[in-house]
């Protein structure tokens, strides 16, 4: 398996990669393949990267800017983190989140946040912090890592991209 940035021939596989991804998922909006396609259109992946074997994309992971109440800049959000159903469980996710973290630190980033299972994004080293919300999501799904310095306070506001119910 190869991990590198995003292509435009990956379009439609990381399209259709994500919806699967997602399709069983219990706590999904079912829109994350769109989110992607929206934050792509706007500019705003930071760092996408896929999982690529034997040719076939097998994992996608975006990472896009934040917007922090207290005007803290360089934060960024990460997800959606997207594996093939038949390949989840094996890893894949876990080594595309460590090269998109250590990518979005090289590029000077100061943290991400994101939002999912703690017991998951804890072995990242993402945990709840006191003081750093996304309004209307319980606090512990909600957990932030710095790269340098303290987090930040305030409420975060993730990109309209994430607002997206379509291709359109």
């Amino acid at each position: 398996m190869a991990l590198r940035d995003e292509r435009p021939e990956d379009i439609d596989a990381i399209g259709q990669l994500t919806e699967a991804a997602f399709a069983d998922a219990e706590h999904s909006s079912y829109t994350e393949q769109f989110i992607v396609t929206a934050l792509r259109r706007a500019g705003q992946l930071t760092v996408s990267l896929v999982a690529v074997e034997a040719g076939t994309v097998v994992g996608h992971v975006a990472i896009s800017p934040v917007t922090l109440a207290s005007g803290a800049s360089g934060w960024f959000g990460l997800g959606p983190v997207s594996v093939s159903p038949a390949r989840q469980g094996q890893g894949i996710g876990s080594a595309l989140i460590n090269a998109a973290l250590a990518r979005l630190h090289g590029l000077g980033g100061q943290g991400c946040v994101v939002l999912g299972d703690p017991r998951y994004y804890a072995r990242f080293g993402f945990k709840a912090q006191p003081g750093l919300t996304l309004p209307g999501v319980p606090a512990e799904y909600f957990q932030a890592l710095a790269f340098s310095g303290d987090v930040p306070k305030g409420s975060v506001q993730y990109a309209t991209a994430f607002e997206a119910t379509s291709n359109a």
